[in-house]
């Protein structure tokens, strides 16, 4: 069984094994699937787990140059003398269109915390994959959310948790190159609600590629800058748990 980044390049069946997403009656909780019966909260799990089978095969990466198309003025002000040290981005995780021959509507987000990719799916069997840094593994979201709001240069306001293990920082940090939020946020809600999760830039391009921030997923802010100009309110976005991309609970429910 491989990674979902490795599905990009095989039609290798998967099962995923994710946790549910809150309680609810079990009595109107619960949908037939086949000759099972799966509670309804699992059911959407079962949907993402459906993600992993149709992806399709990658039969070649092509590395995407950085651009500055999607730059605004500000953007150009403020990123041509960030106040942190431009990293040396591994080949890996620099932007790459791929291959893709899944089912999954444009427009959707995944992100592989396992192998620290994001994929935005384009029209025409493309995908586009961004490294990025995810959160770590106590901390870390997972779950099918949407984007609930956008914002360029974002403020950035702590969390109490953020301010009791980290702080202290003011109460609220003003938009800017030097703010850990970077050139863009995509705020993540479910069910109507923030999470307090984001995809964002960052001031630490050093870390893309690690599991090190604290839950939410940063990327270049180039890369965020260039997502944020393709991204939509509502689109879906699928955030795997660590080791969600490898095999899971699911495979009594499906057959290669």
């Amino acid at each position: 069984m491989k990674r979902i980044s490795e599905l990009f390049e095989r039609r290798t069946p998967e099962r995923l094994d994710f946790s549910t997403i809150g309680e609810a009656d079990l009595k109107s909780n619960l949908t037939l699937w086949g000759e099972r019966t799966v509670p309804k909260r699992g059911f959407a799990w079962l949907l993402v787990g459906l993600f992993s089978l149709v992806l399709g095969g990658c039969m070649q990466t092509t590395l995407a140059p950085s651009s500055q198309a999607s730059f605004t003025p500000k953007d150009r002000q403020l990123l041509a003398h960030p106040p942190y040290a431009r990293a040396s981005i591994p080949e890996t995780y620099q932007r790459h269109i791929v291959d893709y021959q899944g089912r999954e509507r444009p427009g959707t987000i995944v992100v592989d915390t396992d192998a620290r990719f994001l994929y935005y799916v384009m029209p025409g069997g493309k995908a586009i994959r961004y490294g990025v840094a995810v959160g770590e593994e106590a901390m870390a979201f997972s779950g099918v959310a949407t984007i609930g709001r956008m914002s360029e240069w974002p403020d950035w306001i702590p969390t109490p948790d953020i301010q009791a293990r980290l702080g202290p920082y003011p109460p609220r940090v003003s938009g800017g190159a030097a703010n850990p939020l970077g050139a863009r946020a995509l705020y993540l809600y479910e069910g109507g609600k923030d999470t307090l999760y984001r995809i964002h830039g960052t001031n630490q391009p050093e870390y893309i590629g690690q599991a090190i921030s604290s839950g939410c997923i940063r990327m270049t802010n180039e890369d965020v800058i260039d997502l944020y100009d393709r991204a939509r309110l509502g689109a879906t976005v699928v955030v795997l748990p660590p080791g969600g991309s490898e095999s899971g609970g699911f495979r009594s429910l499906f057959r290669s």
